[in-house]
């Protein structure tokens, strides 16, 4: 497979802490937790200066944190690659967790034409029984919540601002982690679906029907489809021999009560064309209904799920990447 990116030369070495300093750029670790490890990045080489914590919860599928081709290491961070990252070190310790069942560093060998770690699957384009098993969102925010607990400790950590925030599936992490963890200060959600994850599908099949893009009785069969997956995800059995209706099941779950119930300063950034998160301009109603003051939303006109302008054709213009604007006006509005 061909990346076309520079890559820098890997180094890796070890500091007296135990943890290692990968390409002069980041510093990761490990935490052994029962029979897992959780392995996390730092967006540093030093951590000397004590700073904020920004913990950032990635998408969905294994992707790894960096990948080991024959030009070095390459960063791919959880998404990460695509903000203004000097400008967020200025005020945070930017951090980011490996993916469950997912090593932190992996070789160019076991990453699809996606991008993503396949592992030990048969299938490239199927992620490995351990993924699956572990793609849970308990699981992702019982991992973040022990690294948060172990920063907290550190010296180099001020503790009085933890800042949690995800995007698309990592959105729904950060809410869970931001409700369980008392410490969370600020809570950022970008292309989040306030209503849980399998009912974009049927409002998917909806809109293509209204489009007049298939006919409406095949979009009945697909809705139809989309409930039985749905109903076998509780059914353990189902879920043993089928573990990807795990995911299903787990973050399928609405979001909207826990937003309300949380009382410190939350940020939504959506964008109109995104079918995951269209339904966020609902939210506000919410708020209004609970008089509640504490919520920030930036609607992103034209854009899609990760935030490329769409075209005239209709489809993304990935010329004109827009995350660095999103996150630097997010950033913005966390320090005030």
């Amino acid at each position: 497979m061909k990346i076309k990116f520079l890559f820098l030369l890997c180094l890796i070495y070890f500091n007296s802490f135990g943890q290692k300093v990968i390409n002069d750029e980041v510093t990761s670790f490990e935490i052994n937790d029962k029979n897992q490890k959780i392995e996390f990045i730092v967006y540093d080489n030093k951590l000397e200066e004590k700073k904020s914590i920004l913990l950032w919860c990635q998408g969905s599928l294994p992707y790894p944190i960096y990948v080991n081709t024959n030009d070095g290491y390459w960063l791919i961070g959880g998404g990460t690659t695509n903000f203004d990252i000097e400008y967020i070190k200025k005020y945070y310790h930017l951090v980011v967790i490996s993916m469950p069942e997912t090593p932190l560093i992996v070789n160019e060998n076991e990453i699809n034409d996606s991008y993503w770690y396949f592992g030990n699957s048969k299938d490239k384009n199927t992620p490995s029984i351990e993924f699956q098993n572990a793609d849970y969102l308990d699981n992702y925010v019982n991992r973040a919540i022990k690294v948060l607990k172990y920063l907290k400790k550190q010296n180099w950590v001020d503790s009085k601002k933890i800042v949690v925030a995800g995007h698309s599936q990592g959105s729904k992490v950060a809410t869970k982690i931001a409700k369980q963890y008392k410490h969370v200060s600020k809570l950022g959600l970008f292309s989040p679906n306030p209503f849980g994850r399998i009912d974009q599908n049927i409002r998917a099949y909806r809109k293509r029907a209204e489009n007049k893009e298939i006919n409406w009785e095949t979009a009945s069969d697909n809705i139809e489809k989309e409930y039985q997956i749905y109903y076998d995800s509780f059914d353990e059995a189902k879920r043993k021999k089928s573990p990807y209706l795990i995911a299903w099941n787990s973050f399928s779950v609405p979001l909207i009560d826990d937003w309300l119930t949380f009382n410190k300063p939350i940020y939504i950034a959506y964008g109109t064309n995104d079918i995951a998160s269209e339904l966020c301009d609902l939210v506000p109603l919410y708020f209004i209904r609970e008089k509640k003051e504490n919520l920030t939303y930036k609607r992103y006109l034209n854009s899609e799920h990760n935030f490329f302008q769409i075209d005239e054709n209709g489809k993304p213009d990935h010329r004109n990447p827009k995350w660095v604007e999103v996150m630097n006006n997010f950033i913005d509005w966390s320090l005030k």
